[in-house]
């Protein structure tokens, strides 16, 4: 009994300095969260500064902490600040090329914000992914698509890929395609789909709605519509409108043709 308190004995300054490490940094990560709660909240009360910018001055603020709550547990283990210091600058290297995605990241994140392509609740396209921007932080942006699903896009793919930005304008215009059969009077047709879009109070008047004859297909004439509306509108106008003009040619006898084959014999 004697030699195993000798032995424990000798293990008590470890426990106590593990135990003191473990409380360190569980303090320390509740203390990074909190505060950069706070700096969020603080940043997006503004009204003259972007929601964007706070969510990534808050990341900022909690990575900072964390490396500041790292340095303190090590040197609970007497690690000291200026040994570890010169063990990176003696590592420098051998980090960058480990780390040089995720430093490539963190410089896009800057970038990113600096120039702000995207901002927190707009709709964009980044490299052939489309959805809603939740977040941007210092290594990554998130999307979230309209059918609810989470999509992580590190800093440095979003950077170095086209971004389309479909909620920049205030305004978007609305494409459609009608096809009427040959024997159709395209002048009807037409007025039915302009009479429709003036009489929705979602199509802007400046610029006017536009239809012409566009295209003379195989088994329809084409028509295009034109319409601007605000950028919030855009889809419940499209799906709208592409109904209500069916049914208005319907009522009027315009008909859609669809595509079909003839097939021939030859007698033998």
């Amino acid at each position: 009994m004697q030699d195993i308190i000798e032995q424990l004995s000798g293990y008590g300054p470890m426990i106590i300095s593990a135990a003191k490490a473990l409380a360190v940094l569980i303090i320390g990560w509740m203390a990074a969260g909190i505060i950069s709660g706070m700096v969020r909240r603080r940043v997006n009360a503004s009204r003259r500064i972007d929601n964007t910018i706070g969510n990534f001055a808050a990341s900022i603020v909690k990575w900072a902490i964390l490396a500041m709550v790292l340095v303190a547990v090590l040197g609970i283990f007497g690690i000291q600040a200026t040994s570890l210091v010169a063990v990176m600058g003696a590592a420098t290297l051998a980090i960058g090329l480990a780390l040089q995605g995720t430093l490539s990241d963190l410089a896009a994140g800057f970038m990113l914000v600096l120039f702000r392509p995207y901002k927190l609740g707009q709709y964009v396209e980044i490299g052939g992914t489309s959805g809603t921007v939740v977040d941007l932080n210092l290594f990554f942006t998130e999307l979230s698509t309209p059918d609810n699903v989470q999509i992580i896009l590190p800093n440095g793919q979003a950077w170095g890929a086209v971004i389309r930005n479909f909620s920049h304008h205030a305004t978007r215009r609305c494409d459609l395609s009608f096809g009427i059969d040959y024997g159709d009077d395209a002048d009807q047709a037409m007025r039915i789909i302009l009479d429709l879009a003036n009489a929705d109070s979602r199509v802007h008047a400046d610029p006017e709605p536009w239809v012409r004859v566009v295209n003379l297909g195989d088994s329809s004439v084409d028509l295009g519509v034109r319409l601007w509306c605000d950028a919030a509108d855009y889809w419940a106008l499209k799906f709208d409108m592409t109904k209500e003009v069916k049914e208005a040619f319907d009522k009027n006898g315009v008909s859609i043709p669809y595509p079909h084959q003839v097939e021939i014999q030859k007698a033998g």
